[in-house]
């Protein structure tokens, strides 16, 4: 028996090599003692050397080492004598070993979801199963059961705290530190696999809007375009920003909605495009949109959804053990689902979503937005919901932080945006805040609203909030493309790019009063913005 260590030179053209080789040959034989013997070689290959033919002169039968490739041509020619002796051999090389594709497995968080009804379910069928059990036993052995279980406390206690201590050791091995902020999160699912199932996802969508996406020769997917772009270029000394090609879809529905997955496919409703007054805050809303990607928000969320549900496993099991019918189980476990909400999910994605807005204005601010019609543009959103008659819920009710605390946010930050725009080397901004601007537009509409009233029925209509004068896109095309030189960028670690790049406006109205929409404009109200 021998045991050959050959290394194979592939190569995917038709080659013709000469080298010198040494290779061991550990030669078993029946009887004998192993012996080690060195060979020294010329191959000549062509296209892959994947088959091998020696013949040992002393023992007779040839050996091969062959693969499941096709013919390959070997020719051996030993420069010393050896024990092991080959003359040129031509051979066909047999099929001894068959090798397959590796299969591509699921990524992890799709796993989790078709999982999380399953593990649900298990959980209900043990807790019945242990109610119904214990509701079988007899008086005196449940009253055994009792004094095992209250003899054994301790060692149960101690049982329980090492159970809680692996727990949480398992979880500080999955502590993980955000881009740009900083700040020390959960993450059980890796980027990777969020990057393989946001594959799966925009797939997904791009099939579920196949008939609605705007063609990129649209003015509006320009303007978008060129704004994701421009916010991607100014802040690529961000490694999660570069790192990502990002992509454009507007897709023609009167929602105002906008997202972007983590693999930087971006996704912008007209509606949306409807709601913004300027280009500014077009680009904060992107930047907005682009932090949640880049900060990785979705699998922080997931993750701390995973670990919620897990520990939630052991409550449901004991609610289903312990109600005596199952309809009190019912209660109880939608109980648990709502306190579940309002206590871990709604509370963590209203705080992305504040992390989301801080990122995304410094995102604006570096790409020279006017970063002060941040706060604009949730105002104009308050006032669009109130006179479209949107039903509003408490802060706490909701997964995003009412549009008031976002103004009130936003305004604290704008004085350190306007420090890091002015860093980056971008065009001075006008003197007029953009927020008085449209504070006084609002006192003036409410003021002609009351002087209409009074007039009598007929010339009352309800005020319409502060909108560029120009419809869109045109407005934001025009606004967009009013400026194509990039201003320098020395204190941001980014290199001058040749091309032309689209600059944000700063000169651009930000709040003007228009005329009431008509009946057609006003069907085209979305609801709140989404991420």
């Amino acid at each position: 028996m021998v045991f050959l260590s050959v290394t194979l030179l592939r190569s995917s053209r038709l080659c013709s090599l000469s080298a010198h080789l040494t290779r061991n040959a550990l030669v078993y034989k029946r009887g004998g003692y192993p012996q080690v013997h060195s060979v020294s070689s010329q191959i000549s290959c062509q296209r892959r050397a994947n088959s091998f033919h020696f013949r040992d002169t002393s023992t007779g039968p040839p050996l091969f080492f062959c693969s499941n490739e096709p013919t390959v041509c070997s020719q051996i020619s030993p420069k010393t004598p050896s024990p092991l002796h080959s003359g040129p051999v031509q051979t066909q090389c047999r099929h001894h070993f068959h090798t397959s594709a590796s299969l591509k497995a699921l990524p992890a968080p799709l796993i989790w979801m078709v999982l999380k009804p399953l593990q649900k379910l298990m959980a209900i069928i043990l807790g019945r199963s242990i109610r119904k059990w214990w509701v079988a036993l007899p008086d005196n052995r449940r009253e055994l059961m009792r004094k095992w279980a209250w003899q054994r406390r301790w060692h149960l206690a101690v049982g329980a705290g090492v159970a809680m201590v692996i727990a949480v050791l398992l979880l500080l091995t999955h502590l993980d530190v955000s881009p740009v902020t900083g700040r020390t999160r959960l993450l059980v699912f890796s980027r990777e696999n969020y990057m393989e199932l946001a594959a799966l996802t925009s797939e997904a969508y791009m099939e579920e809007f196949a008939e609605l996406l705007v063609p990129v020769t649209d003015p509006r997917h320009k303007v978008v375009e060129q704004v994701v772009q421009h916010l991607a270029q100014r802040n690529k000394d961000i490694p999660e920003m570069s790192d990502v090609i990002w992509s454009v879809h507007v897709v023609q529905s009167p929602n105002i909605n906008a997202f972007v997955l983590p693999n930087g496919k971006v996704f912008m409703f007209t509606g949306m495009l409807d709601a913004v007054a300027d280009i500014h805050q077009l680009t904060i809303v992107l930047g907005h949109e682009m932090a949640h990607a880049l900060l990785g928000h979705s699998a922080e969320q997931a993750s701390l959804s995973h670990v919620v549900d897990l520990l939630s496993l052991i409550l449901l099991t004991a609610i289903w053990a312990v109600c005596p019918r199952d309809s009190l189980a019912l209660l109880g476990q939608w109980v648990q689902d709502k306190l579940t909400q309002l206590m871990f999910s709604r509370p963590y994605s209203r705080k992305l979503e504040a992390e989301a807005d801080k990122v995304g204005l410094q995102l604006a601010a570096k790409a020279c937005a006017d970063v002060r019609a941040g706060p604009v543009f949730w105002q104009q959103m308050e006032i669009r919901d109130q006179l479209t008659g949107e039903p509003t819920f408490p802060e706490w009710l909701s997964t995003h932080p009412s549009h008031r605390n976002r103004v009130t946010q936003l305004d604290r930050l704008v004085p350190q945006a306007l420090e890091m725009r002015e860093s980056c080397i971008c065009p001075a901004l006008p003197a007029t805040d953009p927020r008085v601007v449209f504070s006084k537009s609002v006192t003036v509409l409410l003021e002609n609203a009351k002087q209409q009233g009074r007039g009598g029925p007929e010339g009352a209509s309800k005020p319409h909030l502060p909108h560029s004068p120009t419809p869109l896109p045109a407005a934001l095309q025009a606004s967009l493309l009013a400026q194509t030189a990039l201003p320098p960028s020395s204190n941001v670690g980014q290199e001058e790019n040749k091309s032309p790049v689209p600059v944000v406006a700063s000169e651009t109205t930000v709040a003007a009063p228009v005329p009431a929409p008509t009946e057609g404009d006003r069907s085209q109200d979305g609801k709140q913005i989404t991420s």
